[in-house]
């Protein structure tokens, strides 16, 4: 099943669980992790764990581990490199205004940004480093992250799992996929388009 060039299921099963869990990590946690597809790859995974070729446990525990410690990377990262952030004097890229209403934010929104960012590409692997550059309370932080971690692992891996079995393959496998896909960037669309208006 062929996705933007790549067959996802030859490539989960290639990689195996240490591949999952390794590309899961990086998503969550490194910044070269943005462009990586969490979402399809959690689905096709459970899907594959629904024919037997991964066990569900295994593929749960170590998926929500993954991403549970991706997201303290990626939180320490932010916290470690904010300091400097806010004592360097404003530059193109850099502002301190930014900054500080990250933090302000992050007082706020903190919690319910850390879980509904695990359904959003590319914000949910800099979701964490903002959140440790607003050096956000470490144990809500730590909290939301692994319920977080825990509803988009499970979620995905045991939709694929369940719909496995009572789908066709060949001929759902890549509608669902671009489906999920959509999903996860609409509330980032919905989000944009709600900004313009109110601009």
């Amino acid at each position: 099943m062929s996705f933007f060039g790549v067959d996802l299921i030859t490539l989960i099963q290639a990689v195996g669980y240490t591949g999952l869990f390794a590309i899961v990590f990086a998503e969550t946690g490194l910044f070269l992790g943005f462009f990586l597809p969490g979402d399809s790859l959690l689905f096709v995974a459970g899907f594959l764990a629904g024919q037997n070729l991964f066990s569900l446990p295994v593929l749960i525990g170590g998926l929500c581990v993954s991403a549970i410690l991706g997201n303290v990377l990626g939180y320490e990262f932010g916290r470690r490199i904010g300091p400097k952030l806010f004592n360097r004097e404003d530059s193109f890229i850099f502002k301190k205004a930014h900054a500080l209403r990250a933090q302000n934010f992050y007082e706020k929104h903190g919690p319910k940004t850390i879980v509904l960012a695990r359904f959003m590409p590319i914000v949910r692997t800099f979701a964490p480093i903002v959140a440790g550059v607003a050096n956000m309370h470490y144990p809500a932080f730590l909290l939301y992250n692994i319920i977080g971690a825990i509803l988009w692992t499970v979620g995905l891996v045991l939709l694929g799992y369940f719909l496995g079995s009572v789908i066709d393959v060949d001929r759902y496998l890549l509608p669902i996929i671009l489906l999920i896909v959509f999903l996860s960037f609409l509330p980032g669309i919905i989000g944009y388009i709600k900004e313009k208006r109110s601009r």
